[in-house]
């Protein structure tokens, strides 16, 4: 049976894990890709990076984009979420900002949630290669959905 996840579940989830589904639209067609991300509950927004491409362009294009999370332990037992928001780059000061809020957050997850220590975004996350500069990103929220199956 599948129930509706309640508002403290769902921010249990987005604030537990670090590692989603990013969806996006690019020339009418929808696309989802693995993401690193980290949910700012100050701010109501998850803080993501990427080098720049096929993704921060079509982002650019569209900024109406989705999250998806999903902690599942088996098939008939799972909790999965969706977030909608709008894609906001950022530059300058504000991206180095958020980026270090992004590293310091996910390591918090991962200690947290891993039991392990983590020193470098590197071994958490895609690598920037060294001539790269990383695009820093918010989705910004706009309403969050969840679900779950426990049978």
């Amino acid at each position: 049976m599948f129930k509706n996840l309640n508002e403290k579940e769902i921010e249990f989830i987005l604030e537990n894990n670090y590692i989603g589904q990013l969806g996006y639209i690019y020339n009418n067609k929808p696309y989802v890709v693995p993401i690193t991300y980290y949910y700012d509950k100050s701010i109501n927004a998850i803080i993501c990076y990427s080098g720049d491409g096929h993704k921060m362009n079509a982002m650019r294009k569209n900024n109406a984009v989705s999250l998806q999370v999903g902690e599942i332990k088996a098939v008939n037992h799972w909790k999965s979420i969706l977030v909608h928001g709008t894609f906001e780059q950022h530059f300058g000061s504000d991206a180095k900002s958020y980026l270090h809020k992004f590293s310091l957050g996910i390591k918090d997850v991962i200690i947290e949630q891993e039991h392990r220590k983590v020193d470098f975004i590197s071994e958490f996350s895609s690598k920037i290669y060294k001539d790269d500069i990383p695009s820093v990103f918010l989705i910004k929220i706009e309403d969050i959905t969840g679900k779950k199956r426990n049978t």
